[in-house]
């Protein structure tokens, strides 16, 4: 806000007290209005922000004694928008406030007027004849946490509840830093909570201000909980959705979901790692799910159907083809972990076959008579052969 903005606001006026109001009155209209309009307490009112502002220069000025005075000298020298020197001055000043700040006061005689206007109201308002007081929303911070999920929930999405620690405004003085509840504009950022600083080559960058620590605003009296900071730690639990088909050690980003933010600034990001427990049964290869599934020596020989658990759900059956050897990997389609995409991989199905440890007579009788009518074929031959020629 310029220099002839301010004089020609009646910061009393914004207070809502008399001129001749005293600094307990100021104070205490100052933080009643403060904690009604407060950003946190209107969050996404627009109209609510910029009272808090006009209410925050106000007390700015008013609030200290020295600038006070200043202002209410620059107030009745500058009345009705109309320049009125004292009695000694000469020459004629018939100037409104739009030459004064427009084109430069330049008055004749003794009493005349020199100088930009900066330099007479710089003191007042720490700049000099321009510049804003606007303090800055700020964003919360991001929350890290972690969650631990079964096998199941993994792979089919889960809403688990997530207690977590975070930064908010404080109670005790409403998020304003100041145990009174009046806050100053910080005078080295300007409200802002930003400095510049060269950078070389006629550029600048900015830092977050080294006194208000980003905050824009300072406070004189610092709140006994937050230390003057206008945030505190709050414990809160929620209900979180973690998407399906999240694998072990993954990080997922919730917008909007960590700390609330400062003067309607918005909120931070909440990042979850999840931890994914196993199952003993399934295991999991990207997006397709492995199980391993044992068949007897007749069944891998001979062929047939075979029935395969499937994760969650009802049992699927398989033709298993005549002659499958140990350890043959057969696909079912569609009945994997769910991609981003929505759809979903597969199931691998391992074929085991199964070796029993003790046979009935009859089929110990079986397998002998299998043996001698299979006596003179050599599964190994082909191995020997290999070997010698290698």
């Amino acid at each position: 806000m310029s220099t002839k903005d301010f004089i020609e606001k009646d910061f009393y006026k914004v207070l809502g007290v008399p001129k001749d109001a005293t600094e307990a009155e100021i104070k205490k209209a100052y933080r009643k209005l403060a904690r009604e309009f407060h950003p946190d307490a209107n969050k996404g009112n627009a109209k609510a922000e910029e009272r808090f502002k006009e209410i925050s220069e106000a007390n700015d000025v008013l609030g200290d004694p020295k600038k006070r005075k200043e202002y209410d000298e620059a107030r009745a020298l500058f009345g009705n928008g109309g320049f009125r020197p004292g009695p000694g001055a000469g020459g004629n000043f018939n100037f409104d406030l739009g030459d004064l700040f427009g084109g430069g006061a330049q008055g004749g005689g003794s009493g005349g007027f020199g100088g930009g206007i900066g330099d007479v109201f710089g003191g007042l308002f720490n700049r000099g004849g321009g510049g804003t007081t606007r303090t800055q929303p700020r964003r919360g911070q991001d929350i890290d946490t972690e969650v631990t999920l079964t096998f199941t929930e993994a792979i089919e999405g889960a809403t688990v509840p997530l207690r977590m620690s975070s930064q908010s405004p404080c109670k005790a003085c409403s998020g304003t830093g100041d145990k009174n509840g009046t806050p100053r504009v910080c005078p080295t950022c300007v409200g802002t909570g930003q400095v510049a600083r060269g950078s070389g080559g006629g550029f600048s960058l900015t830092d977050p201000c080294p006194d208000c620590k980003g905050r824009g605003l300072i406070a004189e009296h610092p709140c006994l909980d937050c230390k003057g900071s206008g945030r505190a730690k709050s414990s809160r639990t929620m209900q979180v959705r973690i998407p399906a088909g999240v694998t072990d050690n993954q990080r997922i980003r919730l917008r909007g979901k960590g700390a609330p933010g400062e003067r309607g600034g918005p909120a931070g990001d909440l990042y979850v790692v999840v931890h994914v427990g196993t199952h003993p049964v399934f295991g999991r290869k990207d997006d397709n799910l492995t199980v391993t599934v044992p068949v007897t020596f007749v069944e891998a020989a001979l062929g047939g159907e075979i029935k395969v658990p499937t994760l969650g759900g009802p049992s699927l059956t398989l033709k298993l083809p005549p002659g499958t050897p140990n350890g043959r990997t057969m696909r079912a389609r569609g009945k994997g972990a769910v991609r981003k995409d929505g759809t979903r991989g597969d199931l691998l199905v391992t074929v085991e076959v199964s070796v029993p440890k003790d046979l009935p007579g009859k089929a110990r009788e079986a397998l002998e008579a299998y043996r001698e009518a299979t006596a003179e074929e050599d599964p190994r031959a082909e191995l020997f052969e290999a070997a010698k020629g290698a």
